[in-house]
Parts: structure tokens; C-alpha cells; sequence
């Protein structure tokens, strides 16, 4: 049995899914299980032992491509990597985005079976079945649980699971060591994310980090990508006992961080995710999104007060006051984190 998941981008998707090539593997002891992903990303599964290999496909090379008019040079893209899928004689290819440019991948594959989650935008035509979004959703990743239930595999708890390396793990202790910092000594922040209305506010975080000193004694580290890097500053600028490691980790790296961290504090981001997946005690911050509230870990907890006008996902109606964000006090978030440690034995 040979089997392709395409699911191509969202790091925090990615995490959420991290649960499916065990499930398959379970089910499949001598499977070839693959994953087709976007480059970056494609690193954060490298190390996954149920994944036997990670097709990495660059979205941007197509579309800068296209873009600059290099209609064939496109085309070319297209027939190599459908000719490197065919090589592989894909029995089956989950699609686990539903969308057209997912679809398309999978269907390029040219596995016999090609399996949709929840289809659409015409790419319900390029499936031979296509299996609805289902399971709880308060419940972490559980669309992908309810697939992998769907397909008959033995789903299990179906946590989100990341493997750190060896190599990197040994990388991120130097670093770490570099700063000053002890392993289970120090707290994750991952405040940065697509949107700002899934952003808490820069000042709370200010606000949190000398409040959660003070109570748990763990130093503050800043996660984020280069993009990041000015408000993590400016965060990091509010207190000299912060350390700002912004744009200095690779998605596994930040992953070797967040394992060796006695807690992390996070937004609605692939991040923050990544604490569930390694085990770290996670406090999340949810607002205009609230896929889950249910972590599946007992050192894990969401913090959303569940107004109104929340979720209200891309389309917020507040005028940018983000109430259902800004009124996440600092002193929450420390009696969250505070229950968290005192409970959790690692």
C-alpha cells in the first residue's frame, strides 16, 4: 500500500493532521506513507517516523512564475511533478484541504483512489470519494480524527505529534545555552500570527511578561518569524529579562524550543499548536477564532470568553477594538499558567 496525504500549507493544519500517518501506520504496518507539503513546512515532518517520505512542492515558484509570464516554464513544473508522483504508483492520495489547488495535487498524483476531505471549489470533481468535515469540533484536529475513522483506521486519541530530531535538539540546547537558559526554566511566548484580529495586544504581552516572572520564575522567550521581528522588539524592549529569539528558528527548531519549555503562552497560531504536540503545558489565547477548546491534554487549556460577536473569523465587526481579545487580562493568563504547572508532571 502506498499512500500520499497532500496537505500543502497552514503550519497549524499541519500540526493538527501530525496524528494521521500513526493512524495509518496502524492500520498499515508496510505502507509507504508520503506527505506533500510546501518547503518549510515540509522540515517540521522530516523526523516524523511514520512518514516515510516529505515531497516538498513550492506554490510560490508557480505562482511567481506564472506571474512573470512564464506560462511554460509553469507547464514544465506541472509535467515533472506529475511524472515524480506516477513514479511512485500512489495507491491512494488523501486530500486533506479540500480545496481546487489541493485537489488538483492530488488528483496529479494519479492514484486510483483519491479521497477529499469536505471538497470544494470544483475539487470535489477530481476525487473518486469525497468524505464530509465531521467529528467534534471543540475537540483538537478532530476533522482529521473523524477522516481517519471515516477511512477505518484505528484513530486512537489521535493527538497532534511533532518529532524533534536528535541534530536539532542539540542545536537548540547550544542556543539556548547561549541566552543563558536552562531547559524547563523558561516560557514560550508565540504571539504572532496571520491576522491581527487573532493577535492579543502588544501591550498585555509587555504586561505578562514581568507578571509571569514574578509568579513562576521562568524567563520569557519570544517565537516568531522574520516578519515578526519589529514587534517582537518592541516586546522584548519592555523588559531586559525577555529573550527575543524571533526569526532566529527554523519551524523544527522553534518545535526543539518549545519541547524544552516548562510552558507556553500563545495565540491562535501554528506555534502555539506545536505545544500540544510536544507535550509543553500550553495556555492559548482565542478570539475572533475558536476551532477547539478542547486540547486533548490535561496541561493544556484555551482561554476564550465566548462573546457574542465570537468567532467571528475573517470578517470582525468590532471596528478593531478586538474586545474578545482585549479583555484577556494579563492576570488570567498568569492563573491559567500558575493551575498548569502546579498540576502537570512532566
Amino acid at each position: 500500500m502506498r499512500i500520499l496525504i497532500v496537505r500543502t500549507s497552514a503550519i497549524g493544519d499541519v500540526v493538527f493532521a501530525s496524528a494521521l500517518p500513526g493512524a495509518i501506520r496502524r492500520a498499515h504496518p508496510d505502507a509507504h506513507i508520503a506527505w506533500l507539503v510546501e518547503p518549510g513546512i515540509h522540515e517540521l515532518l522530516q523526523a516524523d517516523p511514520h512518514i516515510d517520505e516529505v515531497i516538498p512542492w513550492s506554490k510560490a515558484e508557480w505562482v511567481r512564475l506564472w506571474r512573470s509570464g512564464q506560462r511554460l516554464a509553469v507547464l514544465r513544473q506541472v509535467r515533472e511533478l506529475r511524472q515524480a508522483l506516477h513514479a511512485r504508483a500512489f495507491d491512494v492520495a488523501l486530500d486533506l484541504q479540500g480545496l481546487l489547488k489541493s485537489g488538483f495535487l492530488t488528483w496529479l498524483s494519479g492514484a486510483r483512489e483519491r479521497i477529499g476531505l469536505g471538497s470544494r471549489e470544483g475539487s470535489q470533481w477530481l476525487m473518486s470519494r469525497v468524505i464530509p468535515r465531521g467529528g467534534d469540533p471543540v475537540r483538537i484536529g478532530s476533522e482529521y480524527k473523524y477522516l481517519a475513522e471515516q477511512m477505518g483506521y484505528d484513530a486512537g486519541p489521535f493527538l497532534p505529534t511533532l518529532t524533534v530530531g536528535s541534530a536539532t535538539r542539540v542545536a537548540v540546547q547550544r542556543k539556548l545555552a547561549e541566552h543563558g537558559l536552562q531547559s524547563r526554566r523558561f516560557a514560550v511566548f508565540a504571539p504572532f500570527t496571520t491576522r491581527p484580529q487573532k493577535h492579543w495586544f502588544e501591550d498585555a504581552w509587555q504586561a505578562l511578561a514581568p507578571r509571569l516572572i514574578e509568579a513562576t520564575g521562568l524567563t520569557p522567550v519570544i517565537l516568531g518569524g522574520p516578519a515578526d521581528g519589529d514587534a517582537a522588539a518592541r516586546i522584548a524592549a519592555a523588559d531586559p529579562r525577555i529573550v527575543n529569539l524571533a526569526g532566529q528558528t527554523r519551524l523544527p527548531e522553534a518545535a526543539a524550543v518549545i519541547a524544552q519549555a516548562a510552558l507556553l503562552v500563545g495565540v491562535d497560531t501554528g506555534l502555539t499548536h506545536m505545544g500540544t504536540a510536544v507535550n509543553t503545558p500550553t495556555v492559548a489565547l482565542f478570539g475572533s477564532t475558536c476551532p477547539y477548546r478542547d486540547t486533548g491534554r490535561s496541561n493544556g487549556c484555551v482561554i476564550w470568553l465566548g462573546l457574542e460577536c465570537s468567532p467571528c473569523r475573517r470578517r470582525p465587526t468590532c471596528a478593531g477594538r478586538f474586545t474578545c481579545l482585549r479583555d484577556i487580562t494579563p492576570a488570567m493568563v498568569v492563573d491559567h499558567a500558575r493551575r498548569l504547572l502546579a498540576e502537570t508532571v512532566r
